[in-house]
């Protein structure tokens, strides 16, 4: 299983509200770690799969070296392109319900197509690749390299240019997502739009449409920051493994809903033991 896309590095802090203009809020209980959609998901395919391949890009610094660093102990085999820019970074307040809210520093690095280091070749083969960043060279080789092909529409600069995906998958309450999907979702197999607690929907091209329940948390919520990165790596898995579409959605929500559980992405995601449990 692999995961072409994005790495930021990412500093956490609880808070109880989101401070308003002009208002000092104090947080607590801050940590580090690399995050972002790339690293979020090859950590929750890695634990459910044993092992995952990211391709990535990140900027030749501190942040940098040290997201590989982590990502390496969290299971994560990381090909890098390495780039002048600084590696792009982010904070993240979680309020007291639980809300996530993300401002980010500095430009997204993407892996390219044309990058000698990406190590491309490594994909070749695998059982399913979730694309959240890279040029339209790169989508082509992910989609050239693996059976299944799942897609966010966050790689909006690589869509809409004929590449087919297996699935596209996105929030339907984000509206940045979905009007950057409107480009893609004709390319698209299947589109799957996520609803939180509500669980959500599915439409094939065949016709065929469908829904899913959400899963219940198994504990306390927590955090949801890394929720839908966690959901769009096990439906990966599921399609990859040879699931059906209903029964990788349901691995999906369980996915998502472990990770509501902990605190940042990776305290509590779905592992291999688990589906086993």
């Amino acid at each position: 299983m692999g995961v072409v896309g994005h790495v930021e590095w990412v500093q956490f802090a609880r808070v109880a509200h989101v401070p308003r203009a002009g208002e000092v809020v104090h947080a607590r209980d801050p940590f580090e770690e690399p995050a972002g959609g790339g690293a979020v998901a090859a950590v929750q395919l890695a634990r459910l799969a044993g092992e995952a391949l990211l391709v990535t890009a990140l900027g030749e610094d501190e942040h940098g070296r040290r997201s590989v660093a982590r990502l390496d102990e969290l299971g994560v085999d990381v090909r890098v392109s390495w780039r002048a820019e600084p590696t792009r970074r982010a904070v993240t307040l979680v309020d007291d319900a639980r809300e996530r809210t993300i401002t980010t520093i500095g430009s997204r690095l993407e892996p390219h197509g044309a990058d000698p280091e990406a190590g491309w070749d490594t994909l070749a083969g695998l059982d399913a690749v979730y694309f959240t960043a890279g040029d339209l060279d790169a989508l082509r080789a992910a989609r050239e390299a693996s059976r299944v092909l799942v897609a966010s529409p966050r790689a909006h600069d690589a869509l809409g240019h004929g590449v087919e995906l297996d699935v596209l998958v996105l929030s339907a309450r984000d509206e940045i997502e979905r009007q950057a999907a409107a480009r893609a979702q004709s390319e698209a197999v299947l589109v799957v739009l996520t609803d939180g607690a509500h669980g959500g929907s599915y439409s094939a091209r065949s016709g065929e449409s469908g829904s899913w329940a959400a899963a219940a948390p198994p504990g306390e919520p927590v955090d949801s920051y890394g929720c839908g990165d966690s959901f769009a790596a096990g439906l990966t898995y599921g399609l990859g493994a040879g699931l059906s579409v209903p029964e990788s959605l349901a691995l999906a929500a369980r996915c998502g809903a472990s990770c509501l559980t902990g605190s940042g992405p990776y305290e509590r995601q779905l592992s291999a033991r688990d589906l086993k449990g």
